[in-house]
């Protein structure tokens, strides 16, 4: 199987920044995509992000390297046959001192973990999602609809796209996960929660997390980062 997940950490003017995508796509064609949203996210972000960037030149500079993103895998997408109907799910950490900018776009996910509780931060641009929304699926019909893995929203399938763009605050022992659905789809929140707090550092965590997706018979890539005030690890798997 080819890993079309794509991940990065990096400091970058006195900001963290981590990203993940999951690319679809036939012909290697969605590992062209995830990658590029990588590259793309990371180059717009060090043209636009300056150390004295305020929290909504912040918010703003992320959700416009995503956009720009986007439109450059469109176009990449559109113009070459081997690369059409390709696409990439992405979701990208910016920390920024005492506060957590998280942006998405299709059905990877960041969860935020304290000492009792993890609470997932993204929403899922899925069909079955929507339909949970509007109460035509209940949460035990979501988890079984055959067409459970249809995004929704992606980058580079519309020349146009809507981020959702948050931030939260940074406390002292809080974690976020970054994830591709190669984890979500296949570890329970609780079991995610108790596997973080059951490690001693955030490497050892990923790696657990990593297993535990596979040993549950994930066929999909998987893909994790896990964030904390001074500490980064992540983990990805590729079968």
């Amino acid at each position: 199987m080819l890993n079309e997940d794509r991940a990065v950490i990096q400091n970058m003017k006195g900001f963290a920044l981590a990203i993940v995508a999951d690319g679809m796509g036939g012909h290697q064609a969605g590992d062209v995509a995830s990658q590029m949203a990588i590259d793309l996210i990371q180059k717009h972000l060090e043209q636009s992000l300056s150390e004295s960037s305020s929290l909504e030149e912040c918010k703003l500079c992320v959700e416009e390297a995503i956009l720009k993103a986007n439109q450059e895998i469109f176009e990449v997408a559109s113009g070459r046959e081997q690369f059409h109907g390709m696409g990439t799910t992405v979701v990208a950490a910016l920390q920024t001192h005492d506060t957590m900018i998280i942006a998405h776009v299709g059905d990877s996910r960041a969860y935020k973990i304290d000492q009792s509780s993890i609470v997932q931060l993204t929403e899922d641009h899925t069909l079955v999602n929507e339909l949970l929304k509007y109460g035509q699926l209940t949460p035990e019909e979501a988890d079984h609809h055959p067409r459970r893995n249809v995004i929704t929203r992606a980058l580079g399938t519309d020349q146009e796209v809507q981020v959702d763009v948050q931030e939260l605050g940074w406390k002292e022992k809080e974690i976020v996960l970054l994830c591709t659905d190669g984890l979500s789809g296949m570890v329970d929140e609780t079991s995610i929660f108790t596997l973080i707090h059951s490690e001693a550092n955030l490497q050892k965590a990923a790696d657990r997390l990593v297993q535990a997706a596979l040993e549950a018979g994930g066929d999909d890539n998987v893909t994790v980062i896990l964030l904390a005030n001074d500490e980064i690890s992540d983990d990805v798997e590729t079968r």
